[in-house]
């Protein structure tokens, strides 16, 4: 599993990095999220994954009314004009190891995203804060563009700003501005099915589990402490394939294996020692702890993937004409 959304605040607070975090309903647009943190002071980004016909993967993050075009972004990179798409659902689980609309630079802490190319919108720069989603997309948190930096310096990345609304000419005598940020490597998948590309907007809008719920947002700034605790990092080995997100069946096994790895790992005989007759009650509410944001990933990544297989179905029905 890759870093969670607590892991990563841990690691900010380490890092002493300021920033402000804000617990919202999970968000579907850029247009939901600024129902929530649009007042905040903050700018709101919009975040891609993509990938190129040679199965490189890169990460575009911009503020939310830059226009990116990706044709011209493409050409810039030295791939053509139709070199960059959406990347799949599959590469989006398994590369970045977030759920379906948590798209964001943070996601680069994850071992699996060594080879993921990072490019950020140069006007990120000039604002006093930006907001990103914490890997998560129930939360929102602020930080100017120095707080990025330091973070990503701390896990070996260097923090690229571009201007993604140029576009200068590419021929044979002007080669193209960006092909420096073309991944030398490619990651390896583990058996990715060939899918229609993922359901993430082409107009370049951040992507999540849709909710309507008005709940209040709560809102509080997290100051850096010189006495933050350590965060532990695990070593990712290998990549957890994706959930076959798209066959009922085999995501209900995948949660009952799920459920049950978790069971085994509560009962032993400290445990048995340690609370007796109330163990059951015990192991219960550890299981519900542990499982419940896995779960509600799971379910979320199930729920989008049925809509937009059945948007796709009825995209491609011709009824018969009388």
């Amino acid at each position: 599993m890759g870093y969670s959304k607590d892991q990563l605040l841990a690691r900010l607070k380490e890092l002493q990095i300021e920033f402000s975090q804000y617990e919202h309903p999970i968000v579907l647009t850029v247009e939901a999220q600024a129902k929530y943190v649009g007042n905040t002071g903050g700018v709101l980004s919009k975040n891609l994954f993509l990938k190129d016909k040679k199965h490189r993967y890169y990460v575009v993050s911009a503020l939310a009314d830059t226009k990116v075009d990706l044709k011209v972004l493409s050409q810039r990179l030295g791939l053509g004009k139709g070199g960059l798409r959406m990347a799949p659902e599959e590469a989006l689980g398994e590369i970045l190891q977030v759920p379906l609309g948590c798209v964001t630079p943070f996601a680069v802490v994850n071992e699996s995203a060594r080879h993921v190319s990072l490019l950020l919108d140069q006007g990120f720069k000039t604002q006093k804060c930006c907001i990103f989603h914490p890997l998560s997309n129930d939360m929102s948190i602020s930080l100017n563009a120095q707080g990025l930096d330091k973070f990503l310096e701390s896990v070996g990345r260097n923090p690229s700003y571009i201007d993604l609304e140029a576009n200068p000419p590419v021929g044979k005598d002007q080669p193209p501005d960006l092909a420096a940020f073309v991944p030398s490597d490619s990651p390896v998948l583990s058996d990715l099915p060939g899918k229609a590309p993922s359901s993430q907007d082409s107009t370049v809008k951040s992507v999540g589990a849709a909710t309507n719920s008005a709940a209040a947002v709560t809102a509080k700034a997290v100051k850096p402490s010189g006495k933050a605790q350590n965060v532990k990092e695990k070593p990712v080995d290998s990549v957890r394939p994706p959930i076959p997100a798209a066959d009922a069946g085999k995501f209900v096994e995948e949660l009952l294996d799920r459920a049950s790895a978790l069971l085994l790992s509560e009962i032993s005989e400290d445990s048995i020692k340690q609370h007796g007759g109330q163990l059951g009650d015990e192991v219960a509410n550890n299981i519900k702890k542990g499982l419940r944001e896995d779960l509600k990933n799971l379910a979320t990544i199930f729920k989008n993937t049925a809509y937009t297989e059945g948007f796709y179905a009825g995209t491609r029905y011709q009824p018969k004409r009388l």
